[in-house]
């Protein structure tokens, strides 16, 4: 089976960001709707067939209102971390 989880950092304030709302979905349906806990993590799914999955963050930035992922799950676990500031974001594949 195939697990995921992520982490959202707000780079601009240098601490995480809790309370992000996060959807994981498959094409049209969503999977998994979490926020953020207080460290700025949060556990999405941890029974996932393999395939094309959408992640969407709604980060604490005055730019980016959404900001979407698009990624292929196969086996195991993956972790997708988003780091955000006001004016940029960045994303990878971590462990």
């Amino acid at each position: 089976m195939i697990s995921l989880s992520t982490h959202v950092l707000d780079t601009g304030a240098g601490a995480p960001a809790p309370g992000v709302l996060v959807t994981l979905h498959r094409g049209e349906r969503v999977v998994s709707e979490q926020r953020t806990d207080t460290d700025g993590r949060s556990r999405l799914a941890d029974e996932l067939e393999p395939g094309t999955y959408r992640l969407v963050f709604h980060p604490p930035s005055q730019f980016f209102r959404r900001v979407e992922l698009e990624v292929e799950l196969e086996h195991g676990h993956y972790h997708v971390p988003l780091l955000v500031s006001p004016y940029s974001c960045t994303s990878y594949r971590g462990s």
